[in-house]
């Protein structure tokens, strides 16, 4: 046993045993493929078998080396773009836990950091570690007044391991680069500096340190939600010192039946903890699984370990606003636009077949009323876009995989908590108020009025009040009855723009012949924005004819 111990920390044979396992998965899966040329029903199930056996044998490694490979492993089950189902569902089974290190190697560690024997700021530390993951252990200990404390210490060596292990993991990429389709669907080596980015920064605990700042500064005052308080003295990058709270898991169910908890307000404030997360510009946990979602015994969540955490900036937060707004009004140009902006799309990505996919998917889900959605079809939505991203040129980058992730595993805390939630029924309304963008640039009904153009204040007044009733969304289900009226409004405004031209042209001729007005620059202005009006809407109507005619012929 204490030679095996010896050999995880040998890098000629942590590279080797990580690329041999790789080269096995690559060669298993292309010699299948060359006996099986049908895909029917009894292929797919030995294919599934196939893949579950692979992420089995991973996990397996995984938990034996510890190190980067658990952590990768969390890393793929967040990639739906990149990996089947059957897979990323083993790899959510991985548990980041392994075998704590010997107490002596995390005293030596912490009293490294400080410089100082570990009596010198704690009065005592409990040797056997309340948590035990990947990167660190976790210790219940007390400081010299008295206050208990948690002591997170970097595991042994843990950054050395680390380093041989991304070793191994480029050589893996370049594998995958040469040898196998992905090298044409993804860009391989933009995903493996995001692996190296992402894990990395977990290895430096004064990042985690400034990250759960961060969260208590932004959550600090949100009801019933509790961040819990560092010592930014005695932390490092290897050791790091937080409040000790008294708590459990949020999925206890006997801790809060036994303190007569209420679970739909557990989960409310989980949820509305996760919207402030997940929807609005900012950092967000990415790693929100009940380890670290505690829960006291008043009712308040406890959040800690804000290692892993994503960030969805203020242009991609527009950005994905819009998208949805470009679904919402069937214009999926807007769509395409918005997943550019966010890098989702490869360069290589055909986008005309990409909005059209998405258009079909879109409308055979929906056929038009948002009304219609369920939990059933959601997941059923969220399962063929899952494969739909795997079949196109998209990647996408670490945050949003990451939240993607962090929103599936907060959804399976949710429902542990309180089985009878409606997660249409409440997230209806904040999703509403999200799209409108309340004091945003991209604010739905800004832009509802920009694509109707000007003149006709009824149109998108209706248009307003059609979205804000919740009983009429979606109130236009068929796409030749908006061409129709669109049709119509381009002439109505055409005839409205020329006869203001003419009656800028009268008011010249009147000015110059018979003074009727004080100035000739009045019935200038007049013919100018009839002139302007008439060449924008004739334009625009002509553009939305030749659509209509192009979309005919791809329909035939």
């Amino acid at each position: 046993m204490e030679l095996v111990e010896r050999m995880k920390y040998i890098s000629i044979y942590r590279i080797t045993v990580i690329v041999w396992m790789s080269m096995k998965f690559l060669i298993r899966i292309y010699w299948f493929e060359k006996r099986h040329r049908i895909w029917d029903q009894d292929t797919k199930r030995k294919w599934e078998e196939m893949l579950s056996d692979q992420a089995e044998e991973y996990r397996r490694k995984a938990v034996h080396l510890g190190g980067l490979l658990i952590k990768f492993g969390q890393f793929l089950s967040s990639r739906g773009d990149l990996l089947p189902s059957s897979f990323i569902k083993e790899l959510e089974g991985l548990v980041d836990r392994v075998e704590p290190v010997p107490f002596y190697r995390s005293k030596e560690t912490i009293e490294e950091d400080w410089n100082a024997s570990v009596d010198t700021h704690l009065s005592t530390i409990e040797e056997i570690p309340v948590a035990s993951a990947s990167i660190g252990e976790v210790y219940k200990a007390y400081l010299k007044d008295g206050t208990p404390v948690a002591v997170k210490v970097q595991r042994y060596r843990v950054k050395d391991t680390f380093r041989m292990d991304f070793r191994a993991l480029k050589i893996v990429f370049w594998m995958l680069n040469k040898f196998t389709v992905y090298g044409k669907k993804a860009d391989l080596p933009a995903l493996y500096r995001e692996v190296v980015r992402v894990i990395s920064n977990e290895l430096d605990f004064t990042m985690e340190l400034e990250n759960g700042r961060h969260f208590k500064k932004r959550f600090g005052d949100f009801p019933s939600v509790y961040i819990p308080e560092y010592y930014s003295d005695l932390s490092t990058k290897r050791v790091l010192v937080m409040e000790w709270v008294e708590g459990t898991k949020i999925t206890d169910l006997s801790f809060i039946k036994k303190n007569g908890i209420d679970r739909e307000q557990i989960a409310r404030t989980l949820f509305d903890l996760s919207i402030a997360q997940f929807l609005d510009a900012g950092m967000f946990h990415s790693d929100p699984h009940p380890g670290n979602l505690m829960l006291k015994a008043d009712g308040t969540v406890v959040v800690i370990d804000f290692g892993m955490v994503g960030e969805i900036k203020q242009e991609d937060a527009d950005a994905l606003r819009t998208m949805v707004q470009g679904f919402i009004l069937d214009d999926y140009d807007r769509v395409i636009e918005a997943l550019q902006e966010m890098d989702f799309l490869l360069p290589n990505a055909d986008t005309e077949r990409v909005k059209k996919l998405l258009k079909q998917t879109t409308e055979m889900y929906l056929d038009g009323n948002f009304d219609k959605l369920d939990a059933h079809m959601m997941n059923d939505m969220l399962s063929d876009l899952q494969q739909f991203v795997k079949d196109q040129p998209i990647q996408l980058p670490a945050d949003y995989a990451f939240l993607g992730r962090a929103t599936s595993i907060i959804i399976g805390v949710l429902s542990a908590v309180y089985p009878n939630i409606d997660l249409i029924q409440w997230g209806r309304p904040v999703i509403k108020q999200w799209v409108s963008g309340d004091g945003s640039n991209a604010s739905l009904y800004t832009e509802v009025i920009k694509e109707t153009v000007r003149p006709l204040l009824s149109f998108p007044r209706a248009l307003i009040e059609y979205l804000e009733d919740g009983d009429k969304e979606r109130e236009w289900k068929s796409y030749h009855q908006r061409n129709r009226l669109f049709h119509q409004l381009y002439l109505v405004y055409t005839a409205f723009s020329f006869l203001i031209f003419v009656s800028g042209v009268a008011a010249l001729y009147y000015t110059l012949v018979v003074p009727v007005l004080p100035s000739v620059w009045i019935s200038g202005v007049f013919m100018g924005v009839g002139l302007l009006g008439f060449f924008i809407c004739s334009i625009k109507h002509v553009r939305m004819l030749k659509g209509i005619h192009h979309n005919r012929r791809d329909e035939q």
